[in-house]
């Protein structure tokens, strides 16, 4: 057994195959009692609970902050990305400037909210995320005078593909006078990220702890560039702490920077998880270095395994990309996906698929064996998939 799965011991990791560390990695026990410790707090001090609230939230601030390489101060909080996108695209000019440039690649949440504003009228330019090595180039052509706003991913959630050299977007958006948002989810935690070193030390960057993070639900953050001075639309009373003591002006008060995207009332809990969470890691020394050592031994593992199987290239094919251009998760082309993810999970592995790609992900928690006797699952399954087989 991993001797880090003994802190894991309420998600069981050590008795089941999760291969499901890019979407949903275990809790570590120390985010159970502090959940617990959540409760307790709001029966013993009732509504004088937000003092504690605070505490927890701002210790979840610097725990983003500092994998981002950042100061807690630019750091605004919600319960999903979600909620801090549309606020932020509700404070950028879109009626001065009604364009809108993204990709193909990028996550349902942002995908469906863009999809629906071109709908209502807003011009919406989506570059091809594919090849991901040239899109970084390609997004920061696409920006001109007539665009607000550039949103795109820093790892492709399909296929778990960095999209290298985002500073050329950075440079065409500061040159341009435009906001730039870069959604870091499939970034954070299981490769280093460095905002000065990425040259994006003047982009909007957005991300979560629902995956790598191991924080769970209602832990989103939205770093915001210091000195912004915003006024998002889609406003919450938080916005306003700094001025809630002055006589009501006539127009809505904000804070400055990352405090005028702060929402309004919330459950606490997930802070409080959260908190001890990244507590957590600070003891065990799970740093974004040390997990991205973790992480590319444990996919590199997945990878060779499966091609030793030497499955036919017409029906499964593993996603091509440097290693070093490899994420959190091995992503495996094949028409199969969907019929092998249910396949696998009755077998006991549990992993998922986007469309015609399976993805299996690694988390640190696991042993080398649980990730050969999955991969042995999957070799059952394509042994047994039908004969006569679409090509991907």
């Amino acid at each position: 057994m991993n001797p880090l799965a003994t802190h894991y011991s309420r998600f069981r990791v050590a008795e089941r195959l999760l291969l499901t560390g890019h979407s949903h990695q275990a809790w570590p026990d120390a985010g159970f009692e502090a959940q617990q410790r959540a409760w307790l707090d709001a029966a013993a001090f009732v509504d004088e609970k937000w003092a504690r609230a605070a505490e927890q939230a701002a210790h979840v601030r610097r725990g983003f902050a500092r994998l981002l390489h950042d100061d807690p101060a630019n750091i605004a909080l919600g319960q999903n990305t979600h909620e801090l996108v549309t606020r932020w695209l509700s404070a950028v000019p879109l009626r001065e400037r009604p364009r809108i440039v993204t990709t193909t690649g990028e996550f349902h949440s942002l995908k469906r909210q863009v999809d629906r504003l071109a709908e209502e009228g807003l011009i919406v330019h989506k570059v091809a995320a594919r090849p991901a090595a040239t899109l970084a180039q390609r997004v920061a052509d696409a920006v001109n005078d007539r665009t607000a706003a550039v949103m795109l991913s820093s790892v492709l959630f399909e296929t778990a593909e960095i999209v290298p050299d985002l500073r050329q977007v950075a440079a065409a958006c500061e040159h341009a006078g435009v906001s730039l948002l870069v959604d870091a989810y499939h970034h954070l935690n299981v490769v280093p990220f460095d905002l000065g070193a990425m040259g994006l030390a003047q982009a909007f960057v957005t991300g979560g702890g629902y995956k790598y993070c191991q924080l769970g639900e209602g832990n989103a953050f939205l770093r915001v560039p210091p000195a912004t001075a915003m006024r998002p639309i889609l406003t919450g009373w938080f916005a306003e702490f700094e001025s809630l003591d002055q006589r009501p002006g006539v127009s809505v008060q904000y804070g400055r920077g990352a405090a005028a995207f702060t929402g309004a009332t919330y459950d606490p809990t997930s802070h409080y998880r959260a908190a001890a969470v990244f507590a957590f890691h600070e003891r065990q020394g799970l740093t974004a270095d040390r997990l991205r050592e973790i992480s590319e031994r444990q996919v590199t593992s997945l990878a060779n395994a499966f091609e030793r199987f030497d499955v036919d290239p017409a029906l499964a094919q593993v996603e091509p990309m440097a290693p070093e251009r490899r994420a959190g998760f091995l992503a495996i082309r094949t028409s199969q996906a969907q019929a092998w993810t249910r396949a696998l999970r009755e077998r006991g592995v549990h992993t998922d698929a986007r469309g015609d790609v399976l993805r299996l992900g690694p988390a640190p928690y696991l042993a080398d064996e649980q990730l050969a006797a999955a991969m042995d699952a999957l070799h059952e399954v394509i042994r047994a998939a039908p004969a006569t087989r679409a090509p991907i």
